[in-house]
């Protein structure tokens, strides 16, 4: 899952390219935590295990992804083909920007990959397409296949009925579940005398934030800005905290002109324009605000399991924090993103191709190399509750993923809309609000009947 998102200019395009980098959206209800106590003890392990493989069988598995995610997932396959000597993978990754394209080439020609990577929406229109294969069947053979061990919300973003995300079949194996979490330079904030952030959700503020903000931005000898407060704040996370929405996908409506949505954007707006602590569009185009992040000339900056390879080098002390709560209704939020395993309808070997997916996703052995390697949270619940938190590596606090995962992680936005074309033009237009050219009521007020029609006229049910 993983591009640099925190490179994009302008803060609400993180949660957009995350759709097209693997992270999406779930609105269903969190893990029963009855269920999913930790456990030191090993389980079965895994739904793998249980398909016999066919004869010369070779399965071709194409995802996306930079130079890290090639080297997780081919160590992966390599691992998996070393245990199942009677398989064989050819893996194939792709550059992001190219991954939509290149796959609907494949399946207009009848050649798309065994397996592949899928999110929503993409994940919601092949499934309605008829293009994935559905794994009841499969996942019914399985008898090592333990539903209460892995994420609920992981799990449910790859079950559709035909109409309805969440519910009906499983089309999907989640690689991930992706939590947005809220990064801090410890050196930074030890220098401007300032307390860190909390993990609890509720306990920080936007009005902290800024103050904290303050004091960690300084003054280069040139008169500009050399460090930044925070950069990349997340728009989702300040909408749903102050009890906003983009849309209700039950009625299909547009929703940016309510009143908790307006303050949330010029909130977001003014960490640049009216306090002065955040990065500008123009400061974004000659120096990103991942990049400035990894050099230390940021405070505070948003990251997702997935950065932990690079921030592990950084030379700088960091940590997790909840997201800062809206000081009007003292919630916190964030999105949490997925990327899913499926299998083409096509497949000339359902049993291999789903025996892969279900390694990739579900198998022990497979979820600890994950993890250790620093792409994901494990899919595993009991995985996560025990042996991941004990990790020695930073964050100390990443227990903050997993708050994320079951309490106040929101689907990104795009999950509901089979055409994000009404997004994809609301993240462009919104740099009118992130320059000053309009405050962000004048704006939601321009943007909101354009936006309407070009939702209603891409996604009519």
């Amino acid at each position: 899952m993983k591009s640099k998102v925190a490179k994009l200019s302008v803060p609400l395009m993180l949660s957009f390219a995350m759709v097209v980098t693997g992270c999406s959206k779930s609105t269903m209800q969190s893990t029963d935590k009855s269920s999913t106590q930790p456990s030191d003890q090993a389980a079965p392990t895994t739904a793998a295990a249980s398909a016999k493989p066919a004869e010369n069988s070779e399965i071709s598995f194409m995802g996306w992804g930079g130079d890290t995610e090639k080297a997780v997932f081919q160590k992966l396959t390599d691992s998996y083909m070393q245990k199942y000597p009677t398989k064989k993978v050819k893996y194939t990754i792709v550059p992001p920007a190219e991954y939509s394209q290149k796959l609907e080439t494949l399946i207009a020609s009848g050649k798309a990959p065994d397996v592949f990577y899928a999110n929503e929406p993409l994940f919601q229109k092949l499934a309605g397409s008829g293009t994935l294969l559905k794994m009841d069947d499969l996942i019914a053979k399985s008898a090592s296949f333990d539903e209460k061990n892995v994420w609920k919300k992981g799990l449910d973003r790859y079950r559709f009925d035909g109409k309805v995300l969440g519910k009906g079949s499983l089309y999907g194996l989640p690689k991930d579940v992706g939590p947005w979490a809220f990064a801090y330079n410890k050196d930074l904030f030890d220098k401007a005398g300032v307390k860190y952030p909390s993990a609890k959700a509720g306990e920080w503020t936007w009005n902290d934030m800024i103050e904290a903000a303050k004091k960690i931005t300084t003054q280069g000898a040139n008169g500009k800005t050399d460090v930044f407060g925070v950069a990349g704040f997340s728009l989702e996370s300040a909408v749903w905290a102050n009890g906003g929405d983009y849309i209700d996908y039950n009625t299909g409506t547009i929703k940016i002109d309510e009143p908790a949505f307006i303050e949330a954007l010029q909130f977001v707006a003014d960490l640049k324009l009216k306090y002065k602590v955040s990065p500008s569009p123009t400061d974004e185009k000659a120096q990103g605000g991942y990049a400035r992040f990894v050099a230390g000339k940021i405070g505070m900056f948003p990251m997702g399991p997935w950065d932990q390879p690079g921030f592990w080098k950084l030379p700088f002390g960091w940590d997790i924090a909840a997201w800062p709560a809206s000081p009007k209704t003292g919630k916190t939020a964030t999105w949490l993103g997925s990327a899913g395993f499926v299998i083409s309808s096509k497949t000339k070997f359902p049993e291999d191709a789903f025996n892969l997916a279900a390694y990739l996703s579900l198998d022990r052995d497979s979820q600890k190399e994950n993890y250790q390697l620093g792409q994901a949270v494990p899919n595993l619940v009991d995985m996560a509750k025990g042996e991941f938190l004990k990790m020695e590596k930073a964050p100390a606090n990443r227990q903050v993923f997993l708050d994320i995962i079951e309490d106040y992680g929101h689907p990104p936005i795009a999950v509901g809309s089979v055409d994000t074309k009404w997004l994809d033009t609301f993240n462009q237009e919104v740099s009118r609000v992130w320059e000053g050219k309009q405050t962000a009521e004048e704006w939601v007020k321009e943007m909101k009947p354009k936006l309407q029609e070009l939702y209603d006229k891409g996604n009519k049910k």
